[in-house]
């Protein structure tokens, strides 16, 4: 008797239980939320706003040391050196206002425009250190054992100091060196003379080393643009017949168009801007062979003290550095990859 009285005590017990829970179910189903006030919402959106300006300030406090470094060594020098491309100046007197004078000095410069020449000239290693380059990159792209020793190597040159560098091709293309024994076994050459003091091939082979030295930095970016590009569509190309060949020219070339833009305008500049393998190697001879517009500048400006003259010829070359530029973008087409 007692057992049974429990049992239906139980059983009422969990039916109140569940009426409960039902209640409450429902009520929460029913409630709708709460609305927010204006007011709320103004005290809302102003803490968010105080929080993104103190984000912002916080950013602009990190960039602050850049900023002041970059305005101290990269603004105010170009704003400075601009200044003086119209001034005559020389240290020892203040900077006089000549207006475009050292521009026309520059014109009538007969070894300005050798110099000049001899720096566009130094624009035909372009394409050839990318061509180069490109081929490297395809040649080390492969999951081969010890493939990391000939990435190492051929990216050595571009870590070594150009002092190093031009002190052992000099000994390389002096008068009997190895470089003259080897072009003359091939019947290349033949009269033993230094390959540098002959005003024929003297800028030759200043370009061979720039070659030699930049091949494998320029391969390495190539190596990142190849593996950036999608293996999924070489793949599907190979499936549907496509030869190396034409996987190469349809999927691989296209998708390192913007690679190609960066290290072909990069290259462009360096090459107008040659000024380290002629002064280690050369000193703009023989003859003026190897003599470049940036080298006319350095002379200008720290042999002769004709400081607002070698302003005005640096604002030339940036602006033809600047023109090559531009051509660049518009040869590979703002470097936009293939769809």
């Amino acid at each position: 008797m007692q057992s049974c009285e429990a049992e239906r005590i139980e059983a009422l017990s969990l039916e109140a239980r569940s009426r409960v829970q039902t209640r409450i179910t429902l009520r929460l189903m029913t409630t709708t939320p709460r609305r927010t006030s204006r007011r709320e919402q103004h005290r809302l959106g102003a803490a968010g706003a105080k929080r993104s300006w103190r984000n912002t300030l916080i950013a602009y406090a990190f960039m602050l040391p850049f900023l002041i470094l970059l305005v101290i060594y990269h603004t105010w020098p170009v704003i400075f050196g601009t200044y003086l491309a119209f001034t005559e100046y020389n240290i020892i007197s203040p900077p006089k206002w000549v207006g475009l004078q050292n521009f026309r000095t520059l014109l009538a410069d007969e070894q300005f425009w050798s110099g000049l020449q001899n720096s566009l000239k130094y624009i035909l290693v372009v394409p050839v250190i990318q061509l180069v380059s490109i081929a490297l990159a395809l040649l080390v792209n492969r999951p081969l054992r010890g493939i990391g020793f000939f990435r190492t190597a051929y990216y050595v040159p571009v870590v070594t100091s150009f002092a190093v560098v031009g002190l052992i091709w000099s000994w390389l293309y002096q008068q009997g060196g190895v470089v003259n024994r080897v072009l003359m076994a091939l019947g290349l050459m033949q009269d033993d003379r230094s390959l540098l003091g002959n005003p024929a091939t003297a800028l030759l082979a200043v370009m061979f080393v720039t070659l030699w030295k930049g091949i494998g930095y320029y391969m390495v970016l190539y190596l990142a643009g190849l593996q950036n590009i999608s293996k999924e569509l070489e793949e599907a190309a190979v499936i549907d017949g496509a030869t190396r060949a034409q996987v190469f020219w349809n999927v691989t070339l296209p998708g390192l168009r913007p690679t190609i833009l960066v290290c072909s305008l990069m290259s462009t500049i360096s090459a107008i801007k040659v000024f380290e393998e002629i002064y280690v190697m050369t000193q703009g001879g023989p003859a003026g062979s190897t003599y470049t517009a940036l080298f006319f500048t350095y002379s200008r400006a720290f042999n002769d003290f004709q400081y607002g003259l070698a302003a005005a010829a640096g604002i030339i070359i940036a602006v033809i550095s600047i023109f090559f530029g531009f051509l660049n973008f518009k040869l590979t087409r703002g470097g936009k990859a293939d769809a």
